[in-house]
């Protein structure tokens, strides 16, 4: 999906360009153009949303209930360790879960026969982690959290700096599709100002 918003963002930049080209042959290209890159964007950005806001069922997953029964609301992340790949980590926000309230979440585990869940007080403040394997796969797994517990230093850091690229990598995904948007919107105004 970066790839994509990359994409996008430089065919709205030509698109505010190619605004300026108004009469010749040029100019029916380039209106072409212009309509194809806000039809293409606006789809791709309502796919994705969709796709980020639905459940996401997995086939031959792993159900993961995430129970919080700590008196404070947590912000919980999960790393899949990915066995198959030399100990891949795939980090994934679980989000936040108040007290005695859960998430669920799905685990493609075909690679994979353990996972980590990390509780942050707070934006830097972890108070919870624990490692979990998953040694029948055809059976869901609750976590109960009742205590702030760290059941291992070296692995908890290992998570903390794994949640930290990943919170950064997110914020910069969030940087660049407000890019877009800003553009997306410039080009559909310009666009419809100029059809009228």
């Amino acid at each position: 999906m970066v790839f994509i918003i990359f994409v996008i963002f430089w065919a709205c930049v030509l698109s505010l360009v190619l605004y300026k080209v108004e009469s010749g042959r040029m100019a029916k290209w380039a209106k072409l153009f212009r309509i194809l890159t806000v039809v293409f964007s606006i789809s791709t950005f309502t796919y994705w949303f969709i796709k980020k806001s639905a459940v996401s069922f997995v086939d031959n997953s792993v159900g993961l209930q995430v129970v919080n029964k700590l008196p404070q609301t947590l912000d919980f992340y999960l790393i899949k360790v990915d066995t198959a790949q030399n100990g891949n980590l795939e980090p994934k926000h679980i989000g936040k879960i108040r007290p005695e309230y859960y998430r669920i979440e799905y685990l493609k585990m075909d690679q994979s026969d353990e996972y980590w869940i990390i509780g942050y007080l707070g934006k830097k403040n972890m108070v919870y982690f624990s490692q979990h394997a998953v040694p029948n796969k055809n059976i869901d797994q609750i976590v109960e959290v009742q205590n702030y517990i760290n059941q291992s230093v070296k692995l908890s850091e290992t998570a903390k700096k794994q949640v930290e690229a990943y919170n950064y990598e997110n914020a910069k995904l969030g940087i660049w599709v407000t890019l877009d948007f800003l553009l997306l919107f410039l080009n559909l105004v310009l666009l419809l100002r100029k059809n009228k």
